[in-house]
């Protein structure tokens, strides 16, 4: 009796609290809705490679960048960081490029690991070989696959062997032709293992 009014109180926050996060994912989830829709012409320039529709809109749709603004927090939202990137990326202003790409984060069994690579690729046209190293091993560790992950490792090689790691880069062709025996490209990184192999023994 001493604490009733004690205990009611607490349990009338809590459901209030509840309600609240219900409500909130409720209307987050009406707002992706909405955004969804408004992405798809977005993605449809991106896809059309119209790359400042895609960004801007075309002054009735939104483009990404209006999307982001408007949506945040939104799995759309989150999608067209990624699209962003990936446009910046077509259209040579790579440091923009890398910036959208880390905003991006998803659980995707392909799409993250893809925005690693371009993150990679961003820093290769830069110049910065270290840090495309970097982004390409992020690449290759998540969720290996034998239709992607290859590509990446071959990726990492070359970031390697530009800054003269032969033995780093040879062993990432070592791993295409021990994990992923079936890949189209397991040929090519026998013949570029033997090539790096000779370069290192002179």
């Amino acid at each position: 009796k001493k604490n009733r009014n004690w205990v009611l109180g607490i349990g009338g926050l809590v459901a209030l609290i509840t309600a609240g996060f219900l409500g909130y994912k409720y209307y987050v989830s009406n707002l992706n809705q909405e955004a969804q829709r408004e992405m798809f012409q977005a993605v449809y320039y991106f896809e059309a490679d119209s790359l400042s529709k895609a960004l801007n809109g075309d002054g009735i749709n939104f483009g990404f960048l209006q999307i982001i603004e408007d949506y945040g927090g939104t799995e759309a939202s989150n999608l067209s960081q990624f699209y962003v990137g990936a446009t910046y990326l077509k259209m040579g202003d790579y440091e923009s490029a890398i910036r959208y790409l880390k905003e991006f984060g998803s659980s995707d069994y392909l799409l993250q690991a893809r925005a690693y690579s371009l993150i990679g690729d961003a820093h290769m046209e830069l110049g910065d070989f270290s840090s495309a190293s970097s982004a390409y091993s992020d690449a290759v560790a998540y969720k290996p696959n034998e239709y992607f992950t290859p590509v990446y490792l071959q990726k990492l090689a070359l970031s390697e062997e530009l800054q003269g790691n032969l033995k780093k880069a040879a062993a990432s062709y070592d791993k295409i032709i021990e994990d992923f025996s079936g890949s189209s490209i397991i040929n090519e990184a026998k013949k570029q293992k033997a090539r790096l192999e000779g370069l290192a023994a002179e």
